[in-house]
C-alpha cells in the first residue's frame, strides 16, 4: 500500500482529540472483562454508543491545540502517510471521501463529508460517551467516525489479524460505509434491536464491508480534487489479503469462539468471518455499490 508522495493531504477531514478528556468523564465501560464485552458487542457496530448501553448527553471534546497542530504540521504530503500512522489515516480518509464524493452524484445522491475523530481512552460524541473498548464506530447523530489508533494493535494481538496498513484502511473504509448508509437511509434498519444471523444488524454490517471493497476497487484510480491524481497509488494482492484477514478476524463466529468457546448465531450482529470476507470481496471484485444489496 503506497500513497503518492506528492499528494496534498487535507487534515481538515480529521479531528485529533488524543489526550483530551471527555466532559464529565461519564463513559461507563472500562477495561478488563467489561471492556472485552463492550468490544465484542460494539466492534464496527456503526450506530454510536447509546445503542450499546453507554452513557449519553456528553458532547465531543474540542481538539487540543498541541495534537491538532501536530497533525496539521506533520501530515502534509503523501510521503508523510507512507511513514506515519496518523498521517496514513488522514490519507485513507481523503481517498475514501474522494471516491464517494464523486460517486454519489452519479447515483443522483448528495454527498456530505464526514470527519474522523482520532482519540485515546475515551471520547464524547453526539451519540453518547464511549471508551476505546467499544472499537471504531460511526455516530449518525454527528456524522463522524471515531477511532482510537490503539485498536489496530488489538486487531493483531487480541483478534489474531495479520495487521498491516491496509487492514487499517479496511477498518476506516468500513466505517465510512456506515456514513454512506446513513446518507442513503439504510443505516436505521440496524436499529430495530434485533440480533441473529439473518438480522438487519448483520445485513447492515456486511453491506458496509461491501462498500469498503467498492472503495478499494477504485482507490488507485480515483483522482484527488486538489491534485488531479489518486492519493493511493499502489494496492497489492498482499494488501487485499490483509484486509480480508482483518474482516475474518472480526467475524462474529471467530470472536465468539475465541472469547466464549462456542458459536451462537442467534446473537450475531456483524456476520461470520466467511460472510465478511465474501462481501468485501464482492465490492472489491465488482466496484459497484449496486452489487452490495445484502437485504435480498
Amino acid at each position: 500500500m503506497q500513497f503518492d508522495d506528492d499528494a496534498d493531504l487535507d487534515t481538515s477531514e480529521v479531528r485529533d482529540v488524543r489526550g483530551s478528556r471527555v466532559p464529565g468523564g461519564r463513559a461507563t465501560i472500562g477495561g478488563g472483562i467489561a471492556g472485552i464485552i463492550a468490544l465484542i458487542l460494539g466492534l464496527f457496530f456503526g450506530v454510536g454508543p447509546e445503542q450499546l448501553g453507554l452513557s449519553s448527553g456528553d458532547t465531543a471534546p474540542a481538539p487540543t491545540a498541541s495534537t491538532q497542530a501536530e497533525v496539521d504540521q506533520a501530515c502534509r504530503r503523501g510521503s508523510d502517510a507512507n511513514t506515519r500512522e496518523d498521517c496514513r489515516i488522514v490519507a485513507v480518509v481523503n481517498s475514501v471521501q474522494d471516491y464517494w464524493r464523486a460517486e454519489f452524484p452519479r447515483r443522483q445522491g448528495r454527498w456530505t463529508d464526514a470527519r474522523t475523530v482520532m482519540f485515546t481512552g475515551q471520547v464524547g460524541t453526539a451519540c453518547g460517551a464511549a471508551t476505546a473498548a467499544v472499537g471504531p464506530f460511526y455516530c449518525p447523530a454527528d456524522r463522524q467516525v471515531y477511532l482510537d489508533l490503539g485498536f489496530f494493535d488489538d486487531l493483531r494481538t487480541t483478534f489474531g489479524s495479520t495487521g498491516g496498513p491496509f487492514a487499517q484502511a479496511y477498518v476506516v473504509a468500513h466505517e465510512y460505509g456506515h456514513h454512506v448508509q446513513n446518507l442513503m437511509g439504510t443505516l436505521q434498519r440496524a436499529q430495530d434491536g434485533r440480533q441473529g444471523a439473518n438480522s438487519n444488524a448483520v445485513r447492515v454490517e456486511l453491506q458496509a464491508d461491501c462498500y469498503a471493497g467498492v472503495w478499494a476497487h477504485h482507490a488507485t484510480t480515483t483522482p484527488d480534487e486538489r491534485t488531479g491524481r489518486p492519493v493511493l497509488t499502489t494496492l497489492t494482492d498482499a494488501d487485499i489479503r490483509d484486509g480480508l484477514d482483518a474482516a475474518a478476524a472480526v467475524g462474529d463466529d471467530r470472536i465468539q469462539e475465541r472469547f466464549q468457546g462456542r458459536v451462537t448465531p442467534e446473537s450475531w450482529t456483524h456476520g461470520s468471518a466467511a460472510q465478511r470476507q465474501q462481501w468485501f470481496s464482492t465490492g472489491y471484485r465488482t466496484g459497484d455499490m449496486a452489487r452490495c444489496n445484502t437485504f435480498v
